[in-house]
């Protein structure tokens, strides 16, 4: 659609009525000033935002500079010193039609293109882009991550990409010097350093993708050659001491690293796909402090209930919520609160995430026999006050957990499934007595994990009334509670409103946090068990007791200033 000006892009993007528009013009008439700087005076949007209004008006197209990865060779084409002066960022390059993209705050600058083009040689494309966004990039991407830039050229320039000769069942590698290994050393370093649980190394049809999971949500950070791929999937298979010419089936390894006296345990997956093989990292920090409970989020009701049951000499208590919701990062947290030198502490786990001390871990070995199953028989002669299951897979270890909560042993484990109410019929489903399950189960515990906003760069948003219509639907008499409170302190109440920094990596996020329903089996509650009720009435009954559902939770901590309701929304809507 062709807009005549910008205020119109405004209102029909519904950033501003009609009303609004028609002063905004008679303001530009009266005063001389632009229509930009009017709308810039006026705040009515975030920058980010009017960067893409002002791309939709241009009919150019918009780059979210922290929604992509950046190719390292087209970085080294424009010096920093051109990059500063003209307010430019080289993000992508096509070699087969010899173009380079652009951002700029300006794309419509032609005089800066054809200067671009001249020092380049190659054809420029431009893209708009948010200015302190192109900053920010210049001045990470220039002066921390000239080691990947200089050694993708490197490894380009030479066509000799850190070669590996098989002999039999020798490997020789080059040295370490090599831009290759220089590049996968840059990768891991990063991840480190960005506080990222996996790296995944994506081949793609004319590129190689970098991503990374920080915070629980993937970043695309680098965007190799695609001819760089193969010499990258070696150096990170002899590392893990895999087989480099097996690329036909997927590969399990691991190898340790240091960053900066941070030892770090990375467990290595590779798998064929499409375009090549894939590779995840998934890193376990070894010197990992384990959070306490209220640090992961747990508060009130919830957390006096938890404690309460964790306190009892027997029983069994799950951990509920999808893979990566940090189920077991809580029962780390419960073991570290219970493990003490007059108890005996067992776990089976798949892997062992956190080495705790005088807590005896056994890691699953399938080829070797040792499942969940068959270590929580062994735990049974070994004289154990708690055991915990990394996780109930099928009914064996799902009856076998419930015997010894019976027989006297205090049971931690986890299991799939969206909430709280939803563990009972599950467990039933698996083949457990009802009269044997409810006989045993103390607590059932439901998570997700979100992130947190930046203490460096949120600020507060006023509540809008449909947001408000939306909280207070969901939380009830609570939200009451909440509004007094605000009163009372002579606040209005608002939200609040990441909007991203150095600290941030530009993401408005940093650290995470957990949303909890703490479900105890009370005498009712049991009763709808052993009846086979439905999770539904079985969450009904929890909630007349008193539970905070896991979207209640997290509308409260939005209140509290500590996420948005955004990622609320994204974790807890099902």
């Amino acid at each position: 659609m062709v807009y005549k000006n910008l205020v119109d892009v405004l209102v029909a993007h519904n950033y501003l009525t009609q009303e609004a528009a028609e002063k905004i013009n008679l303001e530009r008439l009266q005063s001389g000033q632009s229509e930009e700087e009017i709308i810039l005076q006026k705040r009515l949007l975030s920058d980010l935002d009017f960067a893409k209004v002002k791309a939709e008006f241009l009919r150019v197209p918009f780059v979210d500079l922290t929604e992509i990865g950046f190719a390292p060779e087209a970085l080294a084409l424009v010096p920093q010193s051109v990059a500063e002066k003209y307010k430019v960022v080289p993000y992508q390059m096509d070699p087969k039609d010899k173009s380079l993209w652009v951002a700029m705050s300006n794309p419509l600058d032609l005089e800066t293109v054809e200067f671009l083009e001249k020092k380049t040689g190659l054809k420029i494309k431009t893209a708009m882009a948010e200015v302190k966004q192109i900053e920010s990039f210049i001045r990470e991407k220039y002066e921390r991550e000239k080691g990947i830039t200089t050694e993708v050229t490197k490894a380009l320039d030479e066509q000799k990409i850190d070669t590996f000769k098989t002999e039999g069942d020798k490997r020789q590698k080059v040295s370490a010097e090599a831009p290759i290994a220089k590049i996968v050393s840059t990768i891991l370093e990063y991840a480190v350093k960005s506080r990222a649980s996996d790296i995944h190394i994506e081949p793609l049809e004319e590129n190689v993708r970098i991503r990374y999971r920080i915070d629980g949500i993937l970043q695309e950070k680098y965007v190799l050659p695609r001819n760089v791929l193969e010499a990258v999937v070696s150096r990170v298979k002899i590392l893990a001491n895999l087989k480099i010419d097996e690329k036909r089936m997927p590969q399990d390894g691991r190898f340790n690293i240091s960053v900066d006296g941070t030892e770090v345990d990375l467990r290595i997956s590779t798998l064929p796909v499409s375009y090549g093989e894939k590779v995840v990292m998934r890193l376990l920090r070894k010197a990992q402090k384990v959070p306490s409970l209220p640090d992961l989020g747990l508060r009130g009701l919830a957390l006096k209930n938890l404690i309460e049951s964790i306190e009892r000499p027997h029983g069994i208590i799950i951990v509920c919520g999808p893979t990566g919701s940090g189920k077991t990062t809580t029962l780390y947290s419960v073991l570290d609160k219970v493990a003490t030198a007059k108890v005996n502490v067992v776990t089976v786990e798949d892997p062992v995430e956190y080495q705790m001390k005088g807590v005896n871990q056994v890691q699953v070995n399938v080829q070797a026999g040792l499942t969940f199953a068959s270590a929580l028989r062994s735990f049974l002669r070994q004289d154990p006050n708690v055991i915990m299951v990394g996780e109930i897979r099928d009914t064996e270890t799902a009856e076998l957990a419930i015997n010894a909560a019976l027989t006297g042993h205090l049971v931690f484990s986890t299991l799939h499934t969206n909430d709280a109410s939803g563990a009972p019929p599950r467990m039933i489903d698996m083949g457990v007595e009802p009269f044997l399950l409810t006989s045993a189960l103390t607590c059932v515990v439901a998570q997700r994990v979100l992130r947190k906003v930046c203490p460096s760069c949120v600020t507060s948003d006023e509540l809008k009334s449909d947001n408000e219509a939306v909280i207070k639907e969901t939380l009830g008499p609570i939200y009451d509670m909440i509004a007094d409170k605000w009163k009372r302190d002579g606040k209005t109440m608002t939200l609040p409103h990441p909007n991203g920094c150095d600290k941030c990596n530009s993401t408005g996020y940093l650290g995470r946090i957990a949303i909890y329903e703490v479900m105890p089996i009370s005498e009712k509650i049991a009763k709808m068990v052993v009846e086979k009720t439905s999770a539904a009435a079985i969450q009904k009954q929890a909630m007349d007791e008193g539970m905070l559902t896991m979207k209640q939770d997290g509308f409260v901590k939005v209140l509290e200033g500590v996420t948005t309701l955004e990622e609320v929304l994204r974790v807890a809507q099902y």
